[in-house]
This record gives structure tokens, sequence and C-alpha cells, in this order.
């Protein structure tokens, strides 16, 4: 829903019907996440995407059927011999999709999370999109982890409230979006119930060190890949926001010191990226020896040649990391594309980064077999 946010709101607060299609489960080679969404306009208009084009037309005419009848429908999309080419997935895949029809009347909270997303602050949506009891189907509970008025609706009863709450903040935690299955009153062994847990946490982190030129790049990919990045120097001529204007913040501080005092205050989480690009022992062998203790980090990748790896991995190691520790460090950092300008250089890291989050090994896909989405059930 991010994604089309805007537009979204906007027809809402004018008082139009919108039609909201959202991927809610995925299968085999889906080619858009849980979470995904497409809109049909009030003019007609086609906005976002749930299959990057293989079911949109059917998706389109069934979010026009729900506004007019207004009844939300959960529908599953996919490959047989009567539809591949006409409604469902040419690439193999299976989507379900949950049509709803979004106005003041139907979703009057929408105002408050758009308001929520803008601020950047934590908010679970947890919707009812099957049940037995067609009544139950487009319920609602919202989850503000850090509001004082933390939940706001229901699903129909206490126990599926409390059991979809728990589950909900644990999704959100993690930035995670999906279906949970339970029994029609919330019991965690039945099935019948399904419930779709948008989880928008803040933007997951990516913190470059070293105000270099190649931090430039990977602070304008890091911003195009959704991280909200940071790029720390403890050098003031060179951290500067005319270098970085891609950044969100621009920090000049030691970096070891930076890192300990935001992982200290909690702003660091399994999502977060470090990209030390000093090349220089006197700043990153202490920021190492941080980032390579902090079991929460996601992704510590260290810049420079064989050689500068050699020297900082000995020092490191002189200077107590174990090597466990090490282990989790990607150095040198990148993958293997033979980049040379900055901007190669940027494309390098960013793929590194995107294969250790999803499982993929870097390979090119055209040489191998099975699965292209890693992570697909």
């Amino acid at each position: 829903m991010r994604e089309v946010l805007q537009p979204l709101v906007a027809w809402w607060r004018e008082g139009k019907s919108v039609g909201m299609g959202t991927v809610v489960a995925t299968f085999r080679s889906a080619p858009r996440p849980p979470g995904a969404s497409m809109l049909v306009g009030p003019d007609g208009s086609a906005v976002g995407s749930v299959s990057g084009g293989c079911v949109e037309g059917a998706v389109y005419e069934l979010s026009q059927t729900v506004v007019a009848e207004g009844t939300p429908r959960l529908h599953r999309y996919g490959v047989s011999d009567d539809d591949a080419f006409e409604v469902g997935l040419i690439c193999g895949g299976i989507l379900d999709v949950y049509v709803e029809r979004v106005d003041q009347e139907s979703f009057p909270e929408l105002g408050d999370i758009a308001d929520d997303l803008e601020h950047d602050r934590p908010v679970a949506i947890a919707t009812v999109v099957d049940h037995p009891d067609p009544a139950r189907i487009g319920r609602r509970m919202i989850m503000r982890p850090e509001a004082e008025d933390a939940v706001t609706g229901s699903l129909g009863s206490a126990r599926v409230d409390d059991a979809v709450h728990d589950d909900a903040l644990g999704m959100l935690g993690s930035g995670q979006s999906g279906v949970l299955s339970y029994g029609p009153d919330g019991e965690r062994r039945g099935e019948g119930m399904r419930v779709f847990v948008w989880g928008f946490a803040p933007p997951p982190r990516m913190i470059v060190f070293g105000a270099i030129d190649f931090a430039a790049a990977v602070a304008r990919i890091g911003g195009f890949l959704g991280y909200h990045v940071t790029v720390c120097d403890a050098r003031p001529v060179f951290a500067t926001a005319t270098r970085f204007p891609s950044a969100d913040e621009v920090v000049v501080s030691w970096p070891h010191k930076y890192l300990q005092a935001e992982s200290d205050a909690g702003r660091i989480d399994n999502r977060t990226v470090l990209c030390v690009l000093t090349h220089d022992p006197k700043f990153d062998v202490p920021l190492l020896e941080v980032a390579l203790t902090l079991p929460e980090v996601g992704y510590v990748g260290a810049m420079g040649s064989r050689k500068t790896h050699d020297d900082r991995v000995a020092r490191l190691r002189e200077a107590g990391v174990d090597e466990k520790a090490l282990e989790r460090l990607s150095s040198p950092i990148g993958l293997d594309l033979g980049a040379r300008t900055p901007e190669e250089t940027a494309v390098s890291i960013a793929a590194e980064i995107v294969a250790q989050r999803w499982g993929g090994g870097g390979a090119r896909l055209g040489g191998l077999d099975g699965r292209i989405h890693h992570g697909s059930s």
C-alpha cells in the first residue's frame, strides 16, 4: 500500500471510492511480494501493480465489481491450461489477491495511518480476508506499539484480537507483511480464518562510513533500494550535505563512537546494513570492532584491496575479535561484477546486500535451474 498511498489518500480525502487489490500471499515464482497493491480510481485509472502485468486486467475488472457491490473478495490467480495467457501467471507463480472498496466509510482510519507512515511511526494493519462468516471479512484492527491508544478496531472477538495482536507485532518488528491463519475464533491450531497483516515499520537503515566518492554512489543506490541512508565521517570538511545530497543525513563523528551510540539508543536492528568505505585502519578497525560484536546488524561490508583486507583482519584479531565474528564481515565488499567506477561499485555492493538478504548466490540466472525468487513458498 505504501507505493500507492499518495493517490489513495487523495481520493479518500475527496470522499471518492477506490478499488484496491492487494497481494496477501504468494507461492512459487510470484513476481510481487505480499503487500503490493493496485488501485482502480474513481476516474477508471489504474495505479500500481500486483503482478507486473500478468493479472492486472482481471484484478481491474474485479475491483470495479467490488466497488459497485461493496463486498470484498479474495481471489487466487495461477496457471492452468485455460487461463495461463488470460488471467494467470505465465511465470508459474500463484497469487492470492484481496480486493476491497476503500473510502471514508469502509476505511475511516486511513488518514491517521497515512500520517503514521509520513512520520515513520510503526503501525500494523490486520484485516480478515477469509472467514466462514462473510460478515467477518473486511474487519480491521490497527496496532501502534508506540502510541498511547495502541489498538483500534476489532476482528470480531477478544480471543482473535489477542492472538493476532501478538503475532502482528512480531511481524511489524521485522518489517514483514503476510497472511496469518487461525481457527474461526482465533484458535492457533485451527483453520478457516486468514488475516492479512501489513507491517509498516520505518525504513531500514544503511549507514555508510567514509565520506568519499564511492560513498556518494552507495548513498544514491541505498535510497533507491528504500533505505534511510546516513553518511558518517570524522572529517567535517568532507562530511557535508552538499557532497551527499541523496543521503537522508550526514553526521560528523568518529565512526565507532557514532555506531556504538546508535546501538545503545536502540536505532540498530537486523535490517541495518553497514558499509565501511574508509579503508583507513585508524577509522575502520575500531569501527569494525564495534560492528562485528553487534548481533542485531544485518550486514557488515568493508572496502579495500586484498592486501588491505588481510591487514585489517590481522589488526582485528589482535584487537580480540574472534573468528565467528570475523565470518560476518563481507570483505572486500560487494560481488564480483568487474566494477570499476563508483557507480558500478555501488551496484556491486547493493547486489551483495540483496543476495544476503534473500539467500541468493550471486550467479547468473541463465546458468541456474530452479526458482528465481528465493524465499518464496
